[in-house]
């Protein structure tokens, strides 16, 4: 499959507006937070570029991010920047409507693993979680959401 026809697979879950429920974590306080996402391909049409902005307990946000696919990797890649500092390098795949992308970074001087998981309900919807764990410990559900396509 092309990187064009692979991102194009991609571009296929990508949705407008999400609903999310944050658990109360080592990694933050829990809470509702709501945004939207608007995404549009970059020139030569081999990945798109997002612009999110959002409101959670903390306040509002916003993230840039790109999604790519790496031939040589055979996997899709993420990079997202956000208003809070944060920055985060995952890559991803897809089998049978679910997207699974998984990073490694530091929080607080500690590494931390994480995995998001995105379940394509119908052509317009989906659900999903955000898992995330530190050094040896097992992945714990942080987030889970729903999204839906704004038309």
């Amino acid at each position: 499959m092309s990187m064009k026809k692979n991102i194009a697979v991609a571009a296929s879950v990508l949705f407008t507006f999400a609903e999310a429920e944050m658990k109360p974590s080592a990694f933050g306080p829990g809470g509702k937070f709501a945004y939207t996402e608007t995404c549009e391909w970059f020139s030569g049409g081999f990945a798109l570029v997002c612009h999110t902005d959002g409101k959670m307990q903390e306040g509002t946000f916003s993230e840039i991010s790109i999604m790519g696919y790496d031939p040589g990797e055979k996997t899709y890649v993420y990079f997202e920047t956000t208003s809070y500092g944060e920055n985060v390098f995952s890559r991803g795949s897809e089998e049978g409507g679910t997207w699974t992308w998984t990073s490694e970074s530091k929080m607080n001087g500690k590494a931390v693993h994480a995995r998001f998981t995105l379940k394509q309900v119908s052509a317009d919807s989906s659900t999903y979680k955000f898992e995330l764990g530190t050094g040896d410990e097992p992945l714990k559900v942080v987030m889970e959401g729903k999204q839906t396509r704004v038309k």
